[in-house]
């Protein structure tokens, strides 16, 4: 596989209001020069800065990376559903054209969450409102699955090999909800897609051979070192892309990027990588936590940037 000249990680953040310092957007950028990271305090500043990125590697004839920390996909049988065709492209334009962002961080995902609970005969499969004002459709606790819905993907129960718990992208709310980040992220992703058509590739439902390359990640999977490194009183959100950017770099920089490569190489039937998506690295945390043993410790990957 072709080196990356530069790695950006993305911690996404569906906070209401613009934001910074944990539960906020956080950028981990890793390249030659070190590893540092950016704090945007709202979901438009992050779109512009992923634009700019891009645009600047592609200007510059590098090679870049995009890691971002959400779903990619949704569990199978969802997307044709709701979307009329059983892949995740078909979910990134339908929410694109449904999910509204006003200035400030004002979105209307659990508006868009409720109409597509409205699909199935039951009250989910979308749960979780943190506001005080009801959505109607949306219920607040978590209600039984349609039938024939998974709870997970399949990259959630291979991470969880690993000893990690991803959350069920169908809550919204509550303690390590992600669904609202799925639901404010995928809208995002779809506009970059269209703005380099050609020029940027999505893993897994794409080849991994364009100039850029757009992957989710899944920061957990480097659990125990974030934890280390966040007791000395740094910002987790801002520990995980860090030590994430520098995992990748460091394996796009081995000689023979046997790890990067296999990294990109998930065992999984095409049918359920190209409707659900896949981590990159799910179920080999131990290739990123040696990658970062490689780096010489967690102190430099701190001191650089």
């Amino acid at each position: 596989m072709t080196p990356f000249d530069d790695i950006a990680i993305l911690d996404w953040s569906a906070a209401r209001g613009p934001r910074k310092g944990p539960d906020s957007i956080w950028l981990g950028l890793a390249s030659a020069t070190g590893v540092g990271t950016e704090n945007l305090a709202t979901r438009a500043l992050a779109e512009q800065r992923l634009r700019h990125l891009v645009a600047a590697a592609l200007a510059g004839g590098r090679r870049l990376l995009i890691g971002a920390d959400f779903a990619f996909g949704f569990p199978q049988g969802f997307a044709q559903a709701i979307a009329g065709r059983a892949h995740a492209f078909a979910m990134w334009e339908w929410l694109a054209a449904q999910v509204i962002e006003a200035p400030g961080n004002v979105t209307n995902y659990r508006r868009v969450a409720a109409r597509m609970n409205s699909v199935f005969p039951s009250e989910g499969p979308f749960w979780g409102n943190g506001e005080a004002v009801e959505t109607p459709g949306l219920p607040r606790r978590k209600p039984p699955l349609p039938a024939g819905l998974p709870a997970v993907r399949h990259c959630d129960q291979m991470a969880r090999s690993d000893g990690q718990s991803p959350k069920t992208v169908w809550q919204l709310a509550g303690a390590g909800a992600v669904g609202a980040q799925v639901l404010t992220g995928l809208p995002v992703l779809h506009r970059l897609r269209q703005a380099f058509a050609g020029q940027l590739s999505v893993w897994p439902f794409e080849q991994p051979s364009a100039p850029v390359i757009l992957a989710e990640v899944y920061p957990s999977l480097l659990g125990q070192l974030v934890a280390q490194a966040s007791s000395q009183g740094t910002c987790k959100d801002e520990v995980q892309v860090r030590l994430l950017a520098a995992a990748f770099w460091q394996l796009s920089c081995r000689p023979d990027r046997t790890g990067l490569t296999g990294l990109f190489t998930p065992a999984a039937p095409a049918d359920v990588l190209a409707e659900e998506g896949w981590m990159l690295g799910a179920g080999q945390a131990d290739i990123l936590r040696a990658a970062l043993d490689e780096f010489s410790g967690t102190e430099r990957i701190f001191q650089a940037g």
